[in-house]
């Protein structure tokens, strides 16, 4: 085997490798990065999405809405947990992405969820979703779908690593 050959290998091994959720979207003043997914198993009627958005402009602005032809329903999620008690609720104003700050997505926090699926969503395919900013706009792209239960594309979840005293 050649010399080149075996370089040509090695370049496909590390690309196959390389990290899921490795794209990027500029939107004005605004980046996202680690758009991503689950895997759903077959018939589950929800799944959630997940994202960095950090915004590089002197003034916020607002993830308004979302959607996607893979659900009946898209919206913008904030899950908490108080008195012991998880509670998620749909927020009709949007969420904030402040000015020269990030806003983080992520499991047990906010975070898009989609109801009523078409399909499961399947591990290594890309879910497109069309995302609706107060000021910059809207911008189609999509969620890299990883396995069940995975932990984001830097094999860390944000929120669920929280640790929470459910006992009273």
């Amino acid at each position: 085997m050649s010399f080149r050959m075996i370089l040509a290998a090695v370049a496909v091994s590390v690309s196959l490798v390389a990290p899921a959720a490795a794209h990027e979207v500029t939107l004005g003043s605004l980046t996202l990065t680690d758009l991503w997914s689950r895997a759903t198993p077959p018939n589950a009627p929800t799944a959630g999405g997940y994202l960095t958005i950090t915004n590089t402009g002197d003034t916020a602005d607002r993830l308004v809405a979302i959607s996607t032809t893979r659900a009946e329903k898209s919206e913008v999620h904030e899950m908490t947990v108080s008195d012991g008690v998880m509670t998620m609720r749909p927020l009709a104003e949007g969420v904030e992405v402040p000015a020269n700050g990030t806003l983080v997505l992520a499991p047990g926090g906010f975070h898009l969820m989609f109801m009523k699926l078409q399909a499961p969503f399947v591990e290594g395919e890309e879910v497109p979703v069309t995302l609706t900013f107060e000021q910059a706009g809207s911008v189609d792209t999509f969620l890299h779908v990883m396995q069940i239960g995975a932990r984001g594309p830097d094999g860390h979840a944000g929120h669920d690593d929280m640790k929470m005293d459910m006992s009273e």
